[in-house]
């Protein structure tokens, strides 16, 4: 679930999400030929979600899993491809399973993946991708760095499913929360108060926020693909709807030497409306620069710039006007999109 990355140069692709022209676009800003060779010996790394919301999934599969083969790319396992693995119907994610979800016709045009043999040729490719990639002078996955999850997903080695994993995990957290009896608490709370009712104000509901959290924590397959979660200071709507728990800027409270690199978050390369994505979640980056490192020591990179919400342009006919595909390159600091631009990082060991 752990591997090294090489000591090359390296070239670190944010969450592609289906764009497969974007991503092409992409290799070719930053000096990759068709067959992902660099002049200079650079390597790619993809940070996760390659897969749904945008045009073709499929074909961006196939292209990283050949340039993985090749020997010029690695990719880590993001949570859209653990939802695949763990059979999770998810929006955006029907491309894959095309069962013709009605939910799912905002993502179209789609390329679906019809064959059962190509399925299960993927979810292989799926199954074998590391959570974590490192090296003395770098970190790299999906959401969150969080010492004791990497040392626990450490310990269990090699030639585990991480799928398999991650139910084994949320099993024994809901074990844990039924002896403590939070699982009937909860229960009773969501008895008295309709949590997907926007209108109400819902209090504070204690047992369920003890339980979301308690999942999310005690799963570090879920912490490393999908980040930190602590009670929240107040109940806030989103997604349908009342949430208890909420992510957190964990690396606000990240201060060792070794740099990580991250996705997932949406971070924003134009300001633009988060509401207007499909997010009504907290924004992580409210009042952070969109080129600059985080935290108090400077150590954390976000590279997803939501190309996750390029569909929303889409419809709009504005596909890329405001959503980025970029890469950071390793040491050099230098961010890279797929239209050309060509920027430095800011505020990295401060």
């Amino acid at each position: 679930m752990l591997s090294d990355l090489p000591d090359t140069p390296l070239d670190i692709v944010g969450d592609v999400h289906g764009e497969l022209d974007a991503l092409k676009a992409l290799l070719a800003e930053a000096g990759y030929d068709a067959a992902g060779r660099h002049p200079e010996g650079r390597t790619l790394v993809f940070i996760g979600d390659l897969v749904d919301r945008g045009p073709n999934s499929p074909g961006v599969v196939g292209l990283v899993r050949e340039l993985v083969e090749a020997g010029r790319a690695l990719a880590i396992l993001g949570n859209h491809e653990l939802n695949l693995l763990r059979g999770e119907r998810k929006h955006g994610n029907d491309w894959f399973w095309n069962e013709r979800r009605e939910r799912d016709a905002r993502f179209a045009p789609c390329a679906l993946l019809v064959s059962e043999a190509e399925r299960q040729d993927m979810l292989r490719f799926f199954a074998d991708l590391p959570l974590v990639l490192s090296r003395p002078d770098l970190r790299v996955t999906h959401a969150a760095w969080h010492a004791s999850s990497v040392e626990m997903l450490s310990s269990l080695g090699s030639g585990h499913d991480p799928g398999e994993r991650f139910q084994r995990f949320d099993a024994e957290a809901e074990a844990q929360l039924e002896t403590g009896g939070w699982l009937l608490r909860a229960e009773q709370e969501r008895a008295r108060w309709n949590i997907h009712d926007a209108g109400l104000e819902v209090p504070m509901l204690e047992a369920v926020a003890h339980c979301d959290e308690l999942r999310q924590m005690a799963n570090p397959i879920r912490v490393v693909t999908s980040g930190i979660e602590r009670r929240t200071s107040r109940p806030f709507f989103t997604s349908g709807q009342w949430r208890f728990a909420e992510r957190v800027r964990w690396w606000d409270e990240y201060v060792e030497d070794i740099p990580v690199v991250v996705g997932h978050y949406w971070r924003q390369y134009v300001p633009l409306d988060r509401a207007h994505l499909g997010k009504g979640d907290p924004d992580l980056f409210d009042g952070v620069h969109p080129l600059s490192w985080l935290g108090p020591r400077g150590r954390v990179f976000c590279v997803d710039y939501s190309a996750g919400g390029r569909y929303q342009e889409r419809l709009n006919g504005q596909a890329g006007a405001r959503t980025r595909l970029a890469l950071l390159q390793w040491p050099e600091q230098v961010l890279v999109t797929e239209t050309g631009e060509r920027v430095g990082t800011t505020n990295f060991g401060v």
